[in-house]
């Protein structure tokens, strides 16, 4: 089952490949879909593909569904330049052994442009005509769990209505994989618009863009002295195509494929740490892209309670304003129901907690040998103490 399993997806990766390379690539096509509305992730530099925890990352992070224990709803709110806006609102349900499924809706656009036609005097004070142009996307998602709780693999399939001087249509298809090497190891992938992207305009124009794919990496490490852990987060610049960063950052040009170009390709990469408090503050900060020290990134989260969590987010940028984001992420279901019991534990969990336990030696007590221990001058409590 497994040999056909990893047969598939080899064979799906290489004819995909296949075609991207002799496909010429539009840029552009659902462009809304790249666009970051969690806080978490953002603050982590936009590594989205390793989060395991970010529900208003389901465009790029739906395999984190595969782990959905209990019903979530999640908003998030950003003002960009010029007052352009961008709202997200997403919801996920549990599906038991089947995994999860999230539904999620934004919008992203501007209002009250002024609307003068060409050769009209430009209007006095506030009397002209307005304008609205937006992208409205509609998300639905799937993930489960499979090869003994190892594999996290996750679906998506996103429809975009364009509000322009014209209307256009847009569809894309998503898929991903979280494979947990260890307890605290995660590999990550993401096959973008694996069914290709494309947008159709009323008056029948076609535009669209090939496949592209990511990996992703996420370590963490327990810290008790610090009450909490560390995590580090990376994710991949595209491996399919060259990706024009002069358009995003300083105006080099730069952004070759891994294979022409691997120093240029690791340093359009995405990087990301995060120390995660025992009491629920979590501090963030990252690079959205490794090549570029002002793309960097900061934010923190807070969970008030094990029903509600808010984060932010502050995103630089060389040439442009900063970003600010802020989003909210609700359980009804934990307040509801605040003693419902947690899910089990993801069998390689229980499976490395049950090699620690057989790693320890076990003494019996008939083995161990009496040590003789000085009496203190102030108080002695007396009898023979014992010790491996």
């Amino acid at each position: 089952m497994l040999h056909k399993f990893l047969t598939f997806f080899l064979v799906l990766f290489g004819v995909l490949a296949t075609q991207a390379w002799a496909v010429e690539r539009v840029v552009g096509a659902n462009a809304s879909l790249d666009i970051h509305a969690g806080a978490h992730s953002a603050a982590l530099g936009g590594a989205a593909i390793a989060v395991e925890q970010d529900l208003l990352e389901l465009t790029s992070n739906p395999q984190q569904l595969a782990n959905a224990e209990n019903s979530w709803v999640a908003f998030s709110h950003v003002v960009y330049y010029e007052d352009t806006k961008y709202d997200y609102g997403a919801v996920q349900f549990p599906l038991g052994d089947m995994g999860g499924i999230g539904i999620a809706f934004s919008r992203f656009g501007a209002d009250d442009i002024p609307k003068i036609a060409e050769g009209d005097p430009l209007p006095e004070g506030e009397n002209y005509k307005t304008f609205s142009i937006a992208d409205y996307v509609f998300t639905l998602a799937w993930g489960r769990r499979f090869l003994n709780d190892h594999l996290d693999l996750g679906v998506s399939f996103h429809g975009l209505y364009r509000e322009l001087d014209q209307s256009g249509w847009g569809f894309r298809g998503d898929i991903g994989a979280n494979y947990h090497v260890l307890e605290q190891v995660t590999v990550s992938t993401f096959l973008k618009g694996w069914t290709s992207s494309a947008v159709t305009w009323e008056e029948g124009t076609v535009e669209y863009s090939s496949p592209e794919w990511y990996l992703g990496l996420h370590v963490e490490q327990p810290i008790e002295y610090f009450y909490g852990k560390i995590g580090a987060y990376w994710q991949s610049a595209g491996i399919l195509h060259r990706e024009d960063r002069d358009l995003d950052w300083d105006g080099e040009a730069r952004g070759g494929r891994f294979w022409e170009h691997p120093v240029d390709w690791l340093g359009g990469g995405r990087a990301g740490v995060e120390f995660v408090f025992d009491f629920g503050l979590s501090l963030r900060a990252g690079l959205a892209s490794l090549s570029e020290i002002e793309s960097w990134t900061a934010g923190a989260g807070f969970a008030l309670s094990n029903w509600l969590r808010v984060a932010y987010a502050f995103e630089s940028h060389p040439t442009l304003s900063a970003v600010h984001r802020v989003s909210l992420e609700v359980s009804p279901g934990l307040f509801l129901f605040p003693k419902k019991k947690s899910a089990a534990k993801p069998a390689y969990v229980a499976e490395s907690e049950a090699k620690q336990k057989d790693d320890v030696k076990q003494v019996p007590v008939s083995e161990m040998e009496p040590v003789e221990t000085e009496e203190s001058d102030e108080d002695s409590a007396g009898g023979t103490y014992w010790e491996e």
